[in-house]
């Protein structure tokens, strides 16, 4: 009956939760800090453009605080190095890591805390990363300002829904509430046929859809096979955007959760357009926060070395490291979003490199 309580203690002794404490001290002050800098250098930026949009302080206040969970999502890895390497900082220089080799305890079980934190870091990431999308949608409603500031017209886009159907516009009038020139394109399966739709104009129906008019209406059985049909006027009810969400309907990837990105990849890729940035873009939504562990086992044997550095050392360290990281994202939607590579593969290289290194670093580390 022993053995089993002894083995529990051990998986939670007091070591375990100073070290634990310790990193996450630093981890919280950072992530609240981190913020407010970001913050202030945008505020600092776009003033002079908030003010000429007579955005209300109120709105502006506001939409910091939809950028909240986006912001935290970019900033949980550099969060997670700077708790890392500034904890065994610490630790090296008051010999803590000494004291417990002496007691028989090895490095990598001295930081086995740490590296469970990382993992609790990479669960706030990826929740971070399904929260952040529909808080960045309303921020940038908040941020366009007033009407006469905006835009009513819109031309020569393409846009797909959650349907799978592809649209092409020639020209959007939000005011008219009117399209002109618009195709849509509905690809067939084994159920049922594709569609494609050529339209002069449609109007806006409140509660009822697009009214498309003096067009023609394509039925696709087969690749040989065109059925045919003109129509002075056709309801189209699966077009159910109004004109002030077409007009905005260009979304951006930190608009999207991973499955709206999905779906939109695909219905994309049905259209023939390329969408490798795209998949770079969504695969980051994992990778970075799967960052926060590769930058944990990078840090821990690296933050060994900041004993005569100090603090000064230890800041160096983070602030270089995490430019370094950036730098490989940004190369990496590059490279992925030219097709220089597979857009996975190339999401997942800057972890790939950063944890070569760290294995290295650790094998290393004197135990």
């Amino acid at each position: 009956m022993s053995l089993p309580v002894t083995g529990r203690r051990r998986l939670t002794s007091a070591l375990d939760r100073y070290v634990a404490a310790e990193f996450a001290r630093i981890f919280f002050v950072t992530i609240a800090g981190f913020p407010v800098l970001v913050f202030v250098i945008d505020l600092v930026d776009n003033l002079r453009k908030y003010t000429e949009r007579k955005l209300a302080v109120k709105a502006v206040l506001l939409s910091y605080w939809y950028w909240i969970p986006d912001t935290l999502f970019m900033v949980l890895p550099a969060a997670v190095l700077f708790a890392t390497v500034f904890s065994i900082g610490t630790f090296t220089r008051y010999s803590e890591i000494t004291a417990a080799k002496a007691s028989g305890m090895s490095f990598y079980r001295f930081v086995a805390p740490i590296f469970l934190m990382a993992t609790f870091a990479t669960g706030l990431g990826l929740l971070f990363s399904e929260l952040a999308p529909p808080a960045n949608s309303q921020r940038l409603k908040l941020l366009a300002g007033k009407s006469e500031f905006r835009e009513t017209v819109r031309y020569n886009f393409a846009f797909a829904n959650d349907l799978g159907r592809v649209y092409r516009i020639y020209a959007l009038d939000t005011q008219k509430q009117r399209i002109d020139k618009v195709e849509i394109e509905e690809r067939g399966s084994a159920k049922r046929p594709g569609l494609l739709i050529a339209a002069d104009t449609g109007f806006w129906k409140r509660g009822r859809g697009w009214m498309l008019q003096k067009g023609q209406l394509h039925v696709l059985p087969n690749q040989s096979i065109d059925l045919a049909f003109g129509f002075d006027s056709i309801l189209d009810r699966r077009l159910k955007e109004t004109p002030d969400e077409l007009r905005t309907t260009e979304r951006e990837p930190s608009e999207m959760t991973f499955a709206e990105l999905t779906r939109f990849i695909r219905a994309l890729e049905r259209s023939g357009a390329d969408v490798n940035l795209l998949k770079v873009e969504r695969m980051l939504k994992i990778a970075i926060p799967v960052t926060c562990i590769v930058i944990a086992l990078f840090g821990a044997p690296l933050a060994t070395s900041s004993q005569r550095g100090g603090a000064a050392f230890g800041v160096a360290i983070s602030l270089a490291t995490t430019v370094l990281f950036l730098v490989l994202i940004q190369l990496t939607k590059a490279i992925g979003g030219k097709g220089l590579m597979e857009p996975e593969l190339a999401a997942w290289m800057p972890n790939m490199l950063v944890g070569l290194i760290a294995v290295v670093l650790l094998f290393r580390v004197r135990t």
